[in-house]
């Protein structure tokens, strides 16, 4: 059966989209006129830099870019002009010039990378470079030089200093938008050079696998993005970008290695001797050629450390764990490869392929032993040893025409297989087809006008012994879906944005959906550097096979089969303004946005007694998704970037990122029944019923206050840096949680208390944390610094039954040759 959610609202942006086309005509050369060429390099490297805008400064709406030489044209009447220069993570750069009929001017540029400056980076978040005062929707940005400058070995850990960002469980939460889930499920999408970086079975993120060695630029998006980046992007999306090689050959190696400190409540220490942490990465760029036409970039890393969670205590349980402390350790390799070759006969056309390989054994602590001094061990039974190997190989196609007509062609295989080394050792296997065509084209005829288009489509199999609810352990999803959105510059001050998509999507051919989404937004510049947006969004988030069909116990609760789950849908409207200032010698922007999100269908990953059989466990609790009704987030976001440079040849530099973020997460529906009662308990499921708090109406797993803040001052190749994030307390939680507490208490010695009721209500009152990091460049080719993560010690959890790490410490070494 085909469901198809259509809203009225569609339609007028469709027709405007329609009759925006069908007003393209062809170009032709007026004769009168002055030429503009050059060529765009990045400076140092010589690396032409593709795609690069040319503009003029006083009409944002002609313009031309750069091709795959990195070379551009622009025809102009006669008359002085000031020009803008941009580039995705360079510094923009302005040109006077002076047009003389008949004659043609040439200008060479070489673009700095973006690194401790931040007033001109430009954000390709879009699909298309913009400055960040261009923005529709709130848009943060993080430093490449921050990963290394926190030793960042999986990209995650990083995303959770960026403002209204959290991850738990491996699990991206922006604004509220979500609870906490595993992983699975995940309502932001993630993309790595336009490509998804998401398990489709599952819908969990792939952080490994993504090349932190070789990241150029992170961007992440506030709001519904499922318009231009797909499905996932109900809450927002994250962007990674790599680099391509340059034309001086480069090389860098990272050396580190550390130690998890002992808690300051010296019982919960599990260990013994030291805790280590080890690793190395690297990156090696250069053209194979001698036209440099052929770019490799290969790049790698392996982790190794013994982790912070230990196996649980020795005992004689009724849920046997025979998992040993030496069990738990972490060891993950991982290659990546980027290949790309441009044409020299036939001009703008560029073909190439990714890749990455991962082999990794890592542990997954699903809740704590207790909450005194097996806080940092695991519950008998909820500990997954996990051995995975993946892989992708993305070929790809791009040409880019004289004319500023671009197509893209991508495909990606990947394969993964997950060998469970203790408990029911269940098998997974999953591979996944995508293919995506991309059409961009900026209109000379019509000043201003910019369009994006394209296909997609995915196919995910599985077989997965934990997806058994449907019968059988083989389940295949389908995904295919159609976009178009169209930019337009009115003068000087206003950019108009709508968009459409449509996507399609089925689960082993059982429910089938049709859902049309549409955007649009709106840039107004109000005063010098003041800028004003509007924006509305559409999202929609399709479950995965594994919230319909996973069915499996850990330990002493399981995870349940929903086959009734229905996709989520949601509308986000938002009202910023983004303020460029100078004081003194700092310049920096302020953000703040107000927004409102609605829900409807909300699935949270919510714990009950939700099986009465025993058929996965003998008390029939713990995890299930679910359709809970309509809710809504709504709050405010403040975001400060700035950097400072002053003293002798700006010798003195500091650079900060801050901001914060109010969410207020409501049910709209809270007395919705979502489940019917069961033999445990009399009851039935909503949000009232099941809720520790229901009379503040706030949904569960939240935090409504979070504070980030990251700043670093560097002098003469010395830097000392200072992040530090708040959260205030969680809300609301399962009151089954307490029941399972009760449940397990008066169980004997067999099956040991599961508490978390006195955490909860006497240690839940906000978490503040620091982590720092000191060190000295020198030889602008070698780095020390020594990094230290959670310098408090502060012993915490931000989800129930889940610890965060204690302090570590670890010395770090990099060379660039």
């Amino acid at each position: 059966m085909v469901k198809i959610i259509v809203r009225i609202s569609l339609y007028l942006p469709l027709i405007t989209l329609v009759v925006a086309m069908g007003c393209c005509y062809c170009y032709s050369q007026e004769a009168g006129k002055g030429k503009i060429t050059g060529s765009i390099k990045e400076k140092g490297s010589g690396a032409p830099l593709i795609g690069a805008n040319i503009y003029l400064k006083t009409d944002l709406t002609v313009g031309t870019t750069a091709d795959l030489d990195g070379n551009y044209s622009i025809e102009l009447d006669p008359g002085k002009y000031t020009l803008m220069y941009s580039y995705t993570g360079m510094l923009s750069v302005t040109r006077e010039v002076e047009v003389k009929e008949g004659e043609t001017l040439r200008i060479n540029l070489e673009m700095e990378p973006f690194s401790s400056s931040f007033k001109e980076i430009v954000i390709s978040s879009g699909r298309y470079d913009r400055t960040p005062e261009q923005l529709m929707v709130t848009t943060e940005i993080m430093r490449k030089d921050l990963l290394e400058s926190k030793n960042v070995v999986s990209v995650e850990t990083a995303l959770d200093q960026i403002p209204g960002v959290n991850i738990l469980d491996e699990e991206p939460q922006i604004r509220g938008g979500s609870g906490f889930t595993f992983g699975v499920g995940s309502k932001v999408a993630v993309i790595l050079d336009q490509m998804p970086m998401i398990n489709a079975a599952a819908g969990k993120p792939n952080w490994d696998l993504i090349p932190v060695e070789n990241i150029n630029q992170i961007e992440v998006v506030k709001g519904p993005g499922s318009v231009l980046t797909g499905a996932n992007a109900m809450s927002g999306a994250i962007y990674f970008k790599t680099e391509y090689a340059g034309e001086i050959p480069k090389t860098k190696v990272r050396l580190y290695g550390g130690m998890y400190a002992p808690p300051q409540d010296t019982s919960r220490k599990w260990w013994n001797g030291n805790n280590y942490i080890s690793g190395l990465s690297f990156l090696h760029a250069r053209h194979l050629d001698s036209a440099k036409t052929i770019d490799l970039v290969f790049s790698g890393m392996g982790n190794f450390e013994q982790g912070y969670m230990g196996a649980p205590v020795e005992g004689n349980y009724t849920i046997p764990d025979s998992t040993k402390n030496e069990d738990v350790k972490s060891n993950r390799l991982r290659f990546n490869l980027n290949l790309r070759k441009q044409s020299q006969k036939i001009k703008g056309l560029a073909y190439g392929i990714n890749g990455s390989f991962m082999k990794e054994l890592a542990p997954t602590v699903l809740a704590w032993f207790d909450d005194s001094s097996g806080f940092y061990r695991a519950y008998p039974g909820t500990i997954l040893l996990k051995e995975t190997t993946i892989f992708y190989i993305d070929p790809f196609v791009n040409i880019l025409t004289q004319s500023g007509l671009k197509h893209q062609l991508m495909f990606r295989v990947m394969d993964e297989d997950v060998d469970q080394k203790n408990g029911k050792k269940p098998q997974a296997h999953t591979t996944s087809l995508f293919g995506q065509y991309l059409y961009s084209k900026r209109f000379s005829n019509i000043k201003g006008l910019y369009a994006i288009g394209g296909l997609s489509g995915q196919q995910t199999y599985s077989n997965d012994s934990m997806y058994t609810a449907g019968g059988s352990t083989k389940n295949e999803a389908t995904n295919v879906s159609l976009f178009l959105e169209v930019e337009k510059k009115f003068g000087k001050e206003l950019t108009f944005l709508v968009g459409f998509r449509g996507e399609y999507y089925a689960i082993n051919d059982e429910d089938q959906y049709i859902v049309p989404l549409i955007r649009a937004s709106l840039n107004f510049k109000v005063f010098q550097e003041t800028f004003l947006r509007v924006s509305y969004g559409q999202g929609v988030r399709f479950p995965t096979i594994a919230e319909r069909k996973i069915r499996y116990g850990f330990g002493a609760f399981g995870v349940f089969d929903n086959p009734d789950l229905e996709p989520e849908t949601a509308w986000n409207a938002e009202l910023g303004i983004k303020q460029g200032f100078k004081f003194n010698t700092f310049y920096g922007y302020l953000d703040v946005a107000g927004f409102i999100q609605r829900y409807d269908n909300t699935v949270e990953y919510l714990f009950g007694f939700w099986d009465t059989t025993g058929s996965v466990n003998g008390f029939g609790a713990g995890f299930k998704f679910v359709n809970t009704g309509k809710s809504q987030v709504s709050g405010l976001d403040i975001s400060l970037t700035g950097n400072a440079k002053w003293g002798k040849e700006k010798a003195h530099n500091i650079n900060i990122m801050a901001g914060y973020t109010f969410v207020l997460p409501i049910s709209l529906e809270p007395d919705f029944i979502y489940a019917e009662n069961n033999s445990f308990f009399d009851l039935t499921f909503s949000y009232d019923s099941t809720s520790v708090n229901p009379e503040s109406k706030i949904l569960k797993y939240r935090f409504k206050h979070t504070v980030k803040v990251d700043m670093e001052y560097l002098f003469k190749g010395f830097f000392i840096g200072v992040s530090s994030r708040y959260f205030s307390k969680m809300e609301n939680i399962d009151n089954s949680i307490y029941k399972f507490e009760d449940i397990t208490s008066v169980n004997g010695k067999g099956t040991p208390t599961m508490l978390y009721r006195d955490y909860f209500e006497n240690h839940n009152n906000g978490n503040l944390l620091f982590d720092a990091r000191i060190g000295y460049e020198f030889k602008e080719k070698y780095k020390i610094a020594l990094i230290a993560n959670n310098v408090l010690n502060r012993s915490y959890s931000l989800r129930p039954l889940k610890p965060e790490p204690m302090m570590n410490i670890v010395l770090q070494l990099v060379a660039s040759l």
